[in-house]
Parts: C-alpha cells; structure tokens; sequence
C-alpha cells in the first residue's frame, strides 16, 4: 500500500451505550485519537488526520452529541462526553493509544487520560483550558461564545459567522465554514460544550494521569495560552507555543500541528520502548 493510500480517510461508525458514534480514520500502526473542540466536528482535523496517518493510525471521532455522532438526550458533561470516547475505543479494540484534544477536547482528554490512565500511551493537550475556581466562577470568562437566536428571515446564521470571524484570518474561509456547519448541526445546543467545560472538576482528576504529556497552544490564542504554566505546574508536563494561529490551530497550521504530534508520539514510544527494555532486563 502506497503512503497516499495509507493515509486516505476511511469513515465509520460503531455501537455504543448512547447509540452510534462516528470516526473517520487514515493510517496504519499505533493508534493516535484526535478529540476536535465544540461544537466542532472530526472536519477540524480533515488536514491534520492524513499527515499523522502517515505514520500511525489516527482516528478522529465525532464527540458525543456532535457531527454524526449519536446525540442523547440530558445535559452534557465532560464525564458524558468521556464514556462516549471510551466507548468508541473499547468497539475499535484500543488496548492502548495515543490521544490528542484541542480545546474542549482536550478537557475530554483529561478525564479520559485519569480514566484509563496505562492505557493512554501519551497525551498532547492543545489550547486546553485549565478548569480551576476561577474558570468555574466565571473569573476571566467571555460570556456565551456560539448562542444565537434563530430567526425567520435568517440574519442568525451572518451573527453565528460573525461570533468566530476574528479567530480566522483572510483565506480562512473554508474552516470557518466548516465550523458554521458543525455549529448548525447542534443549533439548539450549541453552547453546552462550553458550560460542561465550565462545571468539570479538573484539579482532582489530574493526579490520576500516568501519560507522557505534552500542553500546546497557538499564539494568538489567549484563551488557552495562560494555561501552558497551570499545566506544567500541576502535571510537570512540557509546554509549547506553536509558531502562529488562534483558536482553530489545526486548521490554521495543520503541518506545523501534525509534526507536533508525530514528533511527540514517535518520542513516547521511544520512551516507553526503552522502559520496557530495561524493565525487561531486570526481570530476564
């Protein structure tokens, strides 16, 4: 099989306890899942899934209650969101995998990480928010960030453009449609991604992360970038700022994104492949 067809997307779904759950895939190898931010879709990584999955198996799945994933009803929460990824990675037979998140998936990211901990081979936090009092309070937030009100002659749908035009810049059109549809999709519910984020009891659930981890944001991202320092301060984990982008990180530099994570997952399992050498000696 040639590298292009290596890396050719391959849609799917499977069962889950709140009905299907879509993934797209590209690739061969150790598994690397890419949780997207809300109310986004898999079409956050269309650039970045076929580079990682030149080398790896990357799966970029739907989170529940976005894109074509299942979309139960009651409220969701990080925890909600977490047994959906769980779910998913017990259908594809995932007894081991490397997990990125972007933004509020890389909240999901967390809980998922403390859930399973050895099983979760690295963790690369992107733009992820570190949820303390403060961001639970309120402190420093920007008020609804995708709540429109729809109506009849359809003036919601230029406010929803609107809501994220200054995070893309001239050129950028096409992600930012993307994220038009995706936020069209879950109109009705578009904002409870970011209010579960805002309810997550984070700071106990950190201890239990066993994973390599690296936290990333763009430069412009000053929602997430004072996160880097409460990450590395409360995991002893690396930190990086990529060298331009905001919000849509893995849209705006998706090379620059993949060589990220292909670069961290390859030296993981370097690392992990040592461990295990030595460990192996000490026993033989």
């Amino acid at each position: 099989m040639t590298p292009t067809e290596t890396a050719t997307p391959r849609k799917g779904y499977v069962p889950s306890r709140f009905g299907q759950l879509h993934y797209v895939e590209a690739g061969d190898g150790e598994p690397v899942l890419l949780l997207h931010q809300t109310p986004r879709s898999w079409t956050e990584y269309l650039d970045v899934l076929p580079l990682v999955g030149s080398r790896y198996r990357a799966i970029a799945m739907d989170t529940l209650g976005y894109g074509a994933s299942a979309k139960p009803e009651g409220p969701h929460t990080v925890e909600r969101f977490a047994d959906g990824v769980g779910d998913l990675v017990d259908a594809l037979g995932l007894d081991r995998f490397h997990l990125v998140g972007h933004h509020t998936g890389g909240v999901i990211a967390v809980e998922v990480a403390a859930r399973h901990q050895n099983r979760v081979a690295s963790l690369l936090l992107s733009a992820t928010a570190f949820v303390d009092d403060a961001k639970r309070g309120g402190v420093g937030g920007h008020g609804r960030v995708d709540h429109v009100e729809p109506r009849p002659d359809g003036s919601h749908l230029r406010e929803l453009w609107d809501r994220r035009r200054g995070f893309y810049q001239p050129g950028e059109e096409a992600a930012l449609t993307r994220y038009v549809i995706d936020a069209l999709t879950v109109l009705d519910r578009v904002e409870e991604g970011h209010e579960s984020l805002r309810r997550y009891a984070m700071e106990p659930r950190l201890p239990h992360i066993t994973a390599r981890t690296l936290a990333v944001c763009a430069p412009d991202d000053h929602f997430s970038l004072p996160s880097l320092a409460k990450f590395a301060a409360a995991l002893g984990c690396e930190t990086r700022v990529l060298s331009h982008g905001h919000v849509a990180a893995p849209e705006q530099v998706p090379e620059e994104f993949a060589r990220t994570v292909l670069a961290w997952v390859g030296d993981s399992s370097s690392a992990q492949g040592h461990f295990d050498a030595d460990a192996h000696a000490e026993h033989g």
